[in-house]
């Protein structure tokens, strides 16, 4: 059984290549489908990339104490929803960044969780053993349910979502969170919090900023 459900991860790891090191600003509205203009030698439309849902999607899945929780648990708080797995090195690696957050930004209306897609008993020991101290939903098959209720057909890990107090997506990440980019994300979500930038306007301000911290390229 572990292998056929590590073998669906994988695949949907792999389609946007494992490991990858970038940021995803998605639009909220759903992308129109383009229409062919007919005839014989008329080429395929390219697809469009299937657009992330405005506001959180609704998904439940066990907590650590093996209880069914809600995503949606956390009224009234600015989410940070990290999709990883502990066999995923990158997601390993920014654990420390997402307990620091956490810590930092509590007190300010955030809230991060894990969303484990991997084995429970795996999942609890790896939390037990580096101490993860922020909450955590578990799953497998539902755990890929849940990363596709974003509407994107496959996506990699870790894959993380922000979120301002009232739901509505903000920002998402693919790829290692690192400190500088969670410093733009965090502080565009408090622009939205405190209704001085829209959700797309805050997305158009972070593409900015994110672009220009980005590493030179070798």
């Amino acid at each position: 059984m572990k292998a056929v459900i590590y073998g669906a991860v994988a695949v949907v790891a792999a389609a946007v290549g494992f490991g990858i090191y970038r940021y995803a600003l998605a639009p909220h509205a759903p992308v129109a489908p383009v229409e062919q203009a007919a005839g014989p030698a008329s080429e395929p439309a390219t697809p469009e990339p299937a657009a992330i849902p405005a506001n959180l999607p609704d998904f439940s899945l066990q907590d650590r104490e093996g209880n069914l929780r809600s995503i949606r648990s956390w009224q009234g708080k600015s989410m940070i929803v990290n999709f990883w797995a502990t066999w995923c090195a990158p997601c390993r690696r920014e654990i420390p960044l997402l307990k620091e957050i956490q810590k930092t930004q509590g007190g300010n209306g955030f809230q991060v969780v894990g969303v484990a897609v991997d084995f429970r008993e795996d999942v609890l020991k790896y939390a037990g053993e580096i101490g993860i101290d922020y909450p955590i939903l578990i799953g497998e098959q539902d755990g890929l349910d849940a990363v596709t209720s974003f509407g994107m057909g496959s996506l990699g890990f870790p894959f993380t979502v922000f979120t301002d107090n009232q739901g509505r997506i903000v920002l998402t990440h693919l790829g290692e969170l690192t400190q500088p980019q969670s410093v733009i994300m965090i502080d565009a979500v408090n622009r939205v919090n405190r209704g001085e930038l829209t959700p797309d306007a805050a997305r158009a301000v972070a593409a900015g900023q994110l672009e220009e911290i980005k590493a030179p390229e070798a």
